[in-house]
């Protein structure tokens, strides 16, 4: 539990462009910033971060909200994790309120298992630093491998010692429950008991993109050839290896930074890149590229340069997992390093002068890579050739810009001798079979419109919507002067509103708009309340959502409103006159659901042999009468005098 004072000090510090851009590649686009959204599958970015309004909205999914709710989102954080991670990133001290039992209970899983991981870290690195066997073993081995310690402390390395249940024991007796031990598969569990995975391994935690330890990767120090060189944590609920990469949460700023994602194969490949002062660098951790992992890099930056050692096998292997990376539309470029050196040995071999110089005057587009490489396997032999055509073809069709596509199409006739049309009557072929049968590996989310009001909630959502924007954008603007005890005063536009509302005895029947009415009605009258911005840090998700798709969303008018001349030109200007027209409309609304349902009433009630019943609701339907005409009547006024 934090206080709500520490919650505000949060809301006020968390700059909405800071806390989205490390984990989204921004870029300015007039007062706002535009990049692809972190919630769908999107190529043309429609996802925008307003910092003036402190709020973000994709206007593909329809995903909006303040800094608190993006962590929340993103991360899949509750709303107690997402004010904790923003106030250690803007460094605020938060003192907890102490757990009920029921609050403790209440704790997820996934929260759990990263209490539990980043435990498993701090063991880890203290059995590195601090015991004879991590120092002798541990450290020494990091070491020879030429890892400063510099390095092994930025990357938190660390060691688990040999023996079954070091680490395990040591949890239990922290307090770590068994189930989570398991469920991390930081700790085994069969019918012998409980036994450590990793024992007598160097570890490498693997951090996700807001630095939270989601799985561990360890290096055997046994020599022991039955023992896997490398063991991984298995799938959990916190770690899914297609869709982690291994350094991503140092590499981010420097990805976006540099507009550009160096990608290679191992962690220590990644660490030695980072020694050299290229930070720029994350690693698919030895499997195939996954398109989650594409997409992740997509978010910070089109560019991605992947570098391959002197294995050709290799590199012919990994040649269809790339043929992804452009279907997805960044572009590719390609590095090969001399024979028999890998980046890692590469990195530690060069200044980070030569590193940096090498990597910009050697890598090369993927498609003229690809072409060279595999014309040199088929030397003349025609058939090789006709296949060789075909598979770059293939990859050409995978890129989704046609311009990028054309540029592609007219080097590889120039490098392959042959006819521009004949591979793009070969592209238009391959892309028409992907069309009729989409590619499995290729997921697509749909672009959904959503609009600001939840339609369909309540019979009056769209009426509503429309005062409670009036609210948020004209809360705080005088709509007029009144007299009150000999002294004039203003009258703002949401006091307006909420007394209409008040001296009919309404509430708005939409339960998020009702609760942003009645807090605004407790909080109007105070000097420091400013209508946009309460809302927007309001603690209730759905209602800081709401605001901030209404702040958010070009707004179209119902219909309704299309009568009053020149409304969407002279909106503000002309308040005094609408304001008082667009509640009445909204009160006339209420009265004709009113009428219908004591209509309805009526009917049930004609077989009833209690006639005093139908009297009393022929009454109340007279009433109603009664208000829609003095309702009809208003709604000639011209304006407010």
């Amino acid at each position: 539990m934090i206080d709500q004072a520490t919650i505000q000090k949060i809301f006020d510090a968390a700059d909405i462009y800071e806390v989205v851009s490390d984990f989204v590649s921004l870029k300015k686009r007039g007062v706002n910033y535009l990049g692809l959204c972190p919630f769908h599958n999107e190529k043309t970015g429609s996802f925008t971060v307003s910092p003036a309004k402190g709020i973000y909205k994709c206007f593909g999914c329809g995903k909006g909200g303040n800094a608190v709710n993006f962590i929340m989102e993103h991360e899949q954080m509750s709303y107690v994790e997402a004010l904790k991670y923003l106030a250690e990133k803007y460094h605020i001290p938060v003192e907890e309120k102490e757990l009920t039992e029921e609050q403790r209970k209440e704790k997820t899983e996934r929260e759990s298992m990263l209490i539990v991981s980043s435990y498993a870290n701090e063991y880890f690195q203290y059995q590195l630093w601090n015991t004879d066997e991590g120092r002798s073993v541990g450290l020494g081995y990091l070491r020879q491998r030429g890892i400063s310690d510099e390095m092994i402390r930025k990357f938190g390395l660390g060691y688990n010692p040999e023996g079954w249940g070091a680490f395990t024991k040591a949890a239990q007796e922290k307090g770590y429950k068994k189930e989570f031990l398991v469920k991390t598969g930081l700790t085994i569990e069969n019918e012998k008991g409980l036994f450590d995975r990793f024992r007598a391994r160097v570890m490498f935690p693997v951090f996700d993109l807001a630095g939270k330890v989601i799985a561990f990767g360890g290096r055997t120090m046994t020599t022991d050839k039955k023992i896997s060189k490398y063991l991984n944590s298995p799938e959990s609920e916190i770690y899914h290896k297609s869709k982690t990469l291994y350094g991503i949460f140092l590499a981010k700023k420097s990805i976006v930074q540099q507009d550009r994602c160096i990608l290679v194969e191992g962690y220590t490949d990644v660490i030695s890149f980072h020694a050299k002062g290229i930070e720029n660098v994350v690693a698919s951790s030895g499997t195939s590229l996954t398109i989650e992992q594409i997409r992740l890099i997509r978010r910070l930056t089109p560019n991605v340069t992947i570098i391959y050692d002197g294995d050709a096998a290799g590199i012919k292997a990994s040649l269809r997992g790339i043929d992804l990376v452009l279907e997805e539309g960044l572009n590719v470029r390609v590095l090969l390093l001399p024979d028999g050196e890998d980046p890692d040995s590469f990195a530690r071999s060069h200044t980070p002068q030569d590193l940096a110089d090498f990597i910009a005057n050697n890598e090369t587009d993927f498609i003229n890579f690809k072409t060279k490489l595999l014309l040199g396997t088929a030397g003349d032999d025609p058939v090789e050739r006709a296949r060789l055509i075909t598979d770059i073809v293939r990859s050409i069709a995978k890129i989704p810009d046609n311009i990028v596509r054309s540029v592609y199409v007219r080097e590889t006739a120039h490098q392959l001798d042959v006819e521009e049309r004949v591979l793009y009557t070969e592209i238009a072929k391959v892309r028409l079979k992907n069309e009729e049968q989409p590619s499995k590996t290729s997921v697509t989310t749909p672009e959904l419109k959503v609009t600001t009001q939840t339609r369909g909630a309540t019979p009056c959502d769209i009426e509503e919507s429309v005062l409670i924007r009036y609210l948020l954008l004209f809360g705080d603007s005088e709509l007029y002067e009144e007299e009150r005890n000999g002294y004039m005063r203003s009258v703002s536009v949401g006091e307006f509103i909420i007394r209409e509302l008040a001296e009919d005895d309404l509430e708005l029947l939409n339960p998020v708009f009702r609760t942003m009415q009645q807090e605004y009605q407790r909080q109007y009258e105070s000097p420091s309340f400013i209508p946009a911005r309460y809302f927007i840090s309001y603690p209730d998700i759905k209602v800081s959502t709401m605001a901030a798709n209404i702040l958010s969303e070009p707004y179209e008018l119902s219909k309704i409103w299309y009568k009053m001349d020149s409304f969407v030109e002279t909106e503000q200007m002309k308040l005094g006159e609408l304001l008082p027209k667009i509640l009445d409309n909204y009160k006339m609304r209420r009265v004709e659901m009113l009428s219908r349902d004591i209509d309805n009433r009526i009917l049930e009630s004609q077989n009833s042999k209690d006639p005093s019943q139908i009297i009393e609701l022929l009454k109340r339907k007279n009433a109603i009468n009664a208000i829609r005409r003095k309702l009809n009547e208003k709604l000639g006024r011209t304006g407010i005098h």
